[in-house]
């Protein structure tokens, strides 16, 4: 089947179908049918980039508030730069 004809053939089911259910153009306006679709969401924010990171695997982008596994660290004596990533 051409996509002319499966075309054809789904506007005589809707026409079909309209017919059984009484419906009108109106009516199906009204109710929304036509309105454009809703725009797509926008795609998801990229992973933080990890700035910090300790041997355990915890890690930090930088962002907001020092984490306690780093605070605790600095706070014994060890620089914030050595466990800078990269």
């Amino acid at each position: 089947m051409t996509a002319k004809t499966e075309r054809a053939a789904a506007i005589r089911w809707i026409q079909a179908e309209m017919a059984d259910y009484g419906l009108t153009m109106e009516e199906l306006e009204a109710a929304g049918c036509f309105d454009p679709p809703p725009p797509p969401p926008p795609p998801p924010a990229p992973p933080p980039v990890v700035c910090y990171r300790n041997a355990a695997g915890q890690s930090w982008d930088g962002q907001g508030e020092m984490p306690d596994w780093l605070r605790r660290a600095v706070n014994a004596g060890q620089s914030v730069e050595f466990f800078r990533v990269g």
